[in-house]
């Protein structure tokens, strides 16, 4: 099974000086020759050693980014942080799973443009107004509901 944290050194070896990334003026990799080192097991030296023992280890690693991100899924419906323990199962699951770790840098790559793109000012704005119109037709209904009800609840109502 080649889960992908098997690409050691032999593929290094043989890549040449044309498989070096060029970046670009913004700091990213450009052309059709543009690689990545490899993804590399995070496990000892012991342990990559030997085949059954890192198959061993990685099933480990992937039961335990399972249970990590099982309870992220738990903690989106109940309190906690979910979005922050899912995260952290898939940066559990990166150390060992090159899918993972392409999935994550794809992840990490996207928060960060979302990020830059709500520090724009336009979309400042604009949130900050729908947010304002928002509140502002909440307290409308809330005021009204009050106005018509006092503070009776809602399912203490009798016919009225």
């Amino acid at each position: 099974m080649n889960t992908g944290s098997d690409h050691g050194a032999h593929e290094s070896a043989t890549a040449g000086p044309d498989a070096r990334a060029t970046a670009g003026p913004d700091g990213a990799t450009a052309g059709p020759d543009a690689q990545e080192a490899p993804h590399v097991s995070k496990a000892p030296a012991f342990i990559k050693a030997n085949r059954s023992l890192h198959l061993s280890w990685q099933v480990g690693v992937f039961v335990v980014g399972l249970a990590v991100i099982g309870a992220g899924i738990a903690m989106l419906v109940l309190p906690g942080p979910g979005w922050v323990a899912i995260f952290a199962g898939l940066a559990i699951w990166a150390t060992e799973f090159a899918w993972a770790h392409l999935v994550l840098r794809w992840t990490k790559r996207k928060v960060s443009e979302a990020a830059q793109k709500a520090l724009d000012p336009k979309v400042r704005r604009r949130n900050i107004i729908l947010t304002s119109v928002g509140l502002a037709i909440a307290g409308a209904l809330i005021g009204f509901y009050l106005w018509k009800y006092g503070l009776t609840l809602p399912w203490n109502l009798k016919d009225q």
